[in-house]
């Protein structure tokens, strides 16, 4: 994640600063270092990275838990692969959502946006940004965004899916998986999942920011 962060942080202001009239990846990074500073694509690692920790950890943890329960040493299914993956996403995306709300308002602080009807945040860090959405916004502002996320559980549950199922057909050709195997499937498997859902990813970072937002961005581009 922290190679790829700059990265992200150009996806992130490509799906919510619809004005910005640089489309590309590197332009817009390029955009961002100018205009905020060398280290502005890195702005807001640290929030993530605990997000994601957070995030994964209820994951891997319920996916493997309920996989355990439910396969009990019988040979595992692409169906019920997908079935405890999307059980998994759920359980992580109504835990979790809330950090992952802050961390994107974090994230967004300080940037420069084309968009005027973005509202700007101060936040001092995770726990001061926790506390000002629950004061102006409400606690339920913290799950901005869910229903999108619910619908992308099916990422991690198509991932799995495709990782699982490819996994199994090349151990049928081969005893042992290698490194790079396990590198190229699990790509391949990303890859798939991502764009079959990138346009809910799309609304939920827009959800995420503020609802204000999402609805000019309805407004304006629906």
């Amino acid at each position: 994640m922290t190679v790829f962060f700059p990265l992200d942080t150009a996806r992130l202001r490509l799906q919510v600063d619809e004005k910005r009239k640089s489309k590309t990846t590197h332009m817009v990074l390029l955009e961002i270092i100018k205009e905020e500073g060398l280290l502005a694509p890195y702005r807001g690692w640290f929030p993530v990275i605990s997000s994601l920790c957070c995030s994964n950890f209820v994951y891997f943890y319920t996916f493997n838990s309920l996989k355990a329960v439910w396969v009990k040493g019988q040979r595992s299914t692409t169906g019920k692969d997908l079935v405890v993956g999307f059980v998994a996403g759920v359980v992580n995306v109504l835990l979790t959502t809330p950090l992952w709300v802050v961390n994107t308002r974090l994230k967004l602080q300080g940037a420069k946006f084309r968009n005027e009807d973005i509202v700007p945040t101060n936040y001092k860090g995770i726990i001061d940004a926790f506390h000002q959405i629950i004061r102006d916004e409400g606690i339920l502002a913290l799950w901005n965004g869910t229903f999108p996320s619910l619908l992308l559980v099916f990422n991690p549950a198509i991932q799995f899916m495709f990782y699982e199922g490819l996994k199994r057909q090349l151990l049928k050709k081969q005893m042992k998986l290698s490194s790079l195997d396990v590198f190229i499937i699990g790509a391949v498997a990303k890859a798939i999942a991502t764009t079959v859902t990138y346009p809910m990813q799309t609304v939920q970072s827009i959800l995420r920011v503020s609802a204000r937002v999402f609805s000019t961005f309805s407004q304006t581009t629906f």
